[in-house]
């Protein structure tokens, strides 16, 4: 374990650039976290109820971790993930956690590593290494801190120097553990982000009834495209009320539309209709992104766009267990072209900010950056779930600094479901960013001051302003 909690973790192995990093890291360390962009569970904050067992809350809700169990035979069932049937799961944490104790090898060399060893060294404080032998020791230890009060949820928010964080919640959320939180009187940052994936995307599961619900909520009527429009418009006018400074986008691709109101209404009126044309589903998504960046440049909702992944690639699995369920596989994703009808109406707004990402790293140097770095509306956002990792992280610097530069970047946002590896995510950030800036200077790159304030920048400051929190 004290190999992986080392205070040059991540670092140069020795000389001038472990140094100089190492003296960055010291100005940025303690700084505090700001996370613009996540999915942890509002309820958490609004109800503060102790945490559950260690299983159910660091083993059956982690995708990173019963992926790859489940790549090795270690059935999902046997992990305690819940089937949409209610069939019959493992319930006993002890049990699972053994289970998943017996396999921790097999994350040896991944971010997960890093970032469990942080939370069970730095949160728990155990300094022995997580194995079958231990296995019990680590369960219990982490089960009677989490009955104590300084381990809730709350708790845990002021420990982790949590400034502000942002969940994200679908169109049609009610935003009740939002409105507990805000009339508790907790001083806690919590705020909300708009997802509206489940009203734009024709192939999402029960689009039409959830077209239907829109309607039901707003008052708008959702079967006409004016209608629709003005009923996204209140949602996140709504959302607003509840802290929301972005709204989000899981498309299938980065593709982007800019039709005529005739042409779009006529497009919506298929839809509306079941259209099982993949390509009118295609182009209707496209022009919902295009759609939502112009009512971002008209409300101030900071967009982001995460494209490129291929959801639930097993059907067996999301039939049997839903979405998530660490079967979202990374595709190869074009951005000059697709993103070309949105740029060419928004693209050179200066007060408006659209924020990239991507899972195909072939496109950082050849179209991210270069797009970045010249549109006034575009931002990189940090490397994304497959690539947040100390290699995807350099890489992501390294492949787009020199086009783009740092300041058209968002710093880091940690994306998680995890609550308790959030700090650890941001530890790893800060520590590569750190090392990678302390390279800059020992090649006589940067100055060292420029270096400190850069540090900082990434650190905190980027994203605060980016996503205007």
């Amino acid at each position: 374990m004290a190999g992986l909690t080392d205070p040059n973790l991540l670092f140069a192995a020795e000389g001038r650039p472990l140094a100089l990093a190492r003296d960055l890291y010291t100005g940025v360390k303690d700084l505090p976290i700001v996370s613009p962009h996540g999915h942890t569970d509002p309820r958490w904050y609004a109800l503060n109820e102790p945490f559950p067992d260690p299983a159910h809350l660091l083993v059956v809700p982690d995708h990173y971790i019963f992926r790859m169990l489940f790549s090795q035979g270690v059935r999902l069932e046997e992990l305690g993930v819940p089937t949409l049937d209610g069939g019959s799961v493992e319930t006993d944490g002890r049990a699972i956690w053994r289970r998943f104790a017996e396999h921790y090898f097999l994350f040896r060399g991944t971010p997960t590593r890093l970032w469990l060893d942080h939370v069970f060294a730095h949160l728990f404080g155990i300094d022995e290494p997580l194995s079958a032998g231990t296995a019990d020791r680590y369960y219990d230890t982490i089960a009677a801190l989490l009955q104590r009060d300084d381990y809730r949820p709350r708790a845990l928010f002021e420990r982790f120097n949590i400034e502000v964080i942002a969940t994200t919640e679908g169109a049609l959320d009610d935003l009740k553990w939002h409105r507990m939180i805000r009339d508790s009187g907790w001083q806690g940052r919590v705020v909300t982000a708009y997802r509206p994936d489940a009203v734009v995307d024709p192939d999402f599961e029960g689009f039409s009834a959830n077209l239907d619900r829109l309607g039901e909520i707003t008052g708008c009527d959702t079967g006409t495209w004016v209608g629709y429009l003005d009923a996204h418009r209140q949602r996140r006018a709504y959302f607003k009320e509840f802290g929301a400074t972005s709204s989000d986008h899981g498309h299938p691709t980065a593709e982007t539309a800019n039709l005529s109101d005739a042409a779009a209404a006529e497009l919506f009126d298929r839809i509306r209709r079941g259209s099982d044309d993949e390509r009118e589903r295609k182009l209707f998504r496209a022009q919902m992104l295009t759609e939502m960046a112009k009512m971002s440049r008209d409300d101030g909702l900071v967009q982001q766009i995460h494209p490129g992944s291929w959801r639930n690639h097993s059907p067996g699995i999301f039939q049997k267990f839903g979405r998530d369920k660490g079967f979202d596989i990374p595709a190869r994703t074009d951005y000059a072209a697709a993103l070309k009808p949105l740029l060419d109406w928004v693209g050179l707004e200066r007060d408006l900010t659209v924020i990239l990402f991507t899972l195909d790293e072939t496109s950082y140097a050849r179209e991210l950056a270069p797009l970045a770095g010249v549109y006034p509306a575009l931002k990189l956002g940090p490397a994304w779930w497959f690539n947040d990792s100390p290699e995807g992280m350099r890489r992501f610097r390294e492949m787009t600094t020199e086009t783009a530069g740092f300041y058209n970047t968002v710093g880091f946002n940690d994306d998680t479901r995890a609550f308790p590896s959030i700090p650890a995510r941001h530890d790893v950030a800060r520590r590569v960013d750190c090392a990678f800036l302390a390279r800059l200077v020992a090649e006589h790159r940067l100055r060292e001051d420029e270096a400190h304030e850069l540090a900082r920048e990434l650190a905190y400051t980027l994203a605060k302003k980016a996503y205007r929190l």
